[in-house]
């Protein structure tokens, strides 16, 4: 397929090389930043993480839980506050992490957490909405907005800022490995996931799980079914994107940009899509050839192997089957382990009749 813009090419014409990647990296991160997010909120600074809590859990030896509150201050002398939860296992750390932002719809399976800590991870989760309310009514009125009303931000923006000030109160933690810290979301949750490590780049690990149109998939190439622009007003939805995107209704193939930015932004580190076949809104076979068009930036990078993706079977959800592949791919790029599994396995030998024109999609 042919994904465009190229990735490997510098706005003058230029080619891209190893010693101008950041150029081209900040031109990448220029256009889509702003054009399809609305940008980002103030960084602001994460003071000390504060605990508020340390148990030890009776039914799982050895591991204890945590619960910080991490406070943000701004220069206008504005504050913002998350709650951060920590499962820590056995053992002497530092440990890396799997930060997980979705506690806003359900905390983690126990059996997830027990397999995460087995292996070796912290796992920390926290709710994104706490940045802004996922609620189109009145998100406005809540978390980072009631400190900047006029924000042009959309709610990815808020939610993947959350993200960052959560890696920023991880880093303080002296049982972390600060270089370590894996990232993963669901669906809205997994636009935010490669939005928030696309940007930061001491996010080591990035996984967007079904993440759709806005995440990983293309909008210039999509299945039937996919979301599209116009679906976001349909679902009420558009208020996650910055209003330059909401202008470009019914002209998803006309955008100046495509979601292989956000995927080459995040190299070299290691970056894993995990997909369901059956969720044709999430436009799994664009997200599949987005990881085509941005393999030749990690191979550039010297970095081949720090793309994967791991598709299943069923439909919309973050499902043990995704974790336990995170799992294996934190295992591998983490832990210096080696695993059985295929994190660049041939899929789609049809992909030129599946796909079609955004713009086709759109009409």
């Amino acid at each position: 397929m042919d994904v465009r813009p190229d990735l490997l090419t510098l706005q003058d014409g230029r080619a891209v090389t190893a010693l101008n990647w950041r150029q081209r990296r900040a031109e990448l991160s220029d256009v889509i930043i702003s054009s399809a997010y609305g940008g980002m909120p103030p960084t602001g600074r994460v003071g000390e993480p504060l605990l508020f809590s340390s148990v030890t859990m009776r039914d799982w030896e050895g591991v204890v839980y945590e619960t910080y509150e991490v406070r943000t201050m701004f220069s206008c002398g504005k504050e913002h506050r998350i709650r951060l939860s920590l499962w820590v296992p056995p053992g002497k750390g530092p440990f890396p992490v799997l930060l997980y932002g979705d506690g806003c719809w359900h905390m983690l399976h126990d059996e997830t957490v027990r397999q995460a800590l087995g292996r070796g991870n912290i796992v920390a989760v926290f709710d994104r909405t706490e940045a802004a309310a996922d609620n189109s009514a009145c998100y406005r009125r809540t978390g980072l907005y009631r400190l900047y009303p006029e924000a042009s931000f959309g709610t990815l923006s808020a939610w993947a800022w959350a993200y960052h000030r959560c890696v920023d109160a991880l880093q303080q933690m002296p049982n972390v490995r600060a270089d370590a810290i894996a990232i993963s979301g669901h669906s809205r949750g997994g636009k935010t996931v490669l939005l928030a490590g696309a940007l930061d780049e001491r996010i080591a690990l990035v996984n967007p799980n079904n993440s759709g149109i806005g995440g990983a998939g293309l909008n210039h190439w999509k299945v039937d079914g996919s979301e599209t622009i116009d679906s976001f007003f349909g679902s009420g939805n558009i208020f996650w994107f910055g209003e330059s995107f909401a202008r470009q209704r019914h002209r998803d193939n006309q955008l100046p940009y495509d979601q292989h930015f956000l995927l080459a932004m995040v190299a070299p580190r290691p970056l894993l899509l995990t997909e369901a076949y059956e969720d044709r809104a999430a436009n799994p076979p664009g997200t599949y050839v987005a990881c085509q068009a941005t393999q030749p930036v990690y191979a550039l990078l010297d970095r081949c192997a720090h793309i994967g993706w791991s598709f299943r079977e069923g439909g919309h959800a973050h499902s043990a089957a995704d974790f336990i592949a995170l799992l294996d791919y934190m295992d591998v790029h983490l832990h210096n382990r080696t695993v059985s599994r295929d994190f660049q396995r041939a899929l789609f030998p049809d992909i030129e009749s599946v796909l079609r024109s955004g713009l086709e999609q759109s009409t």
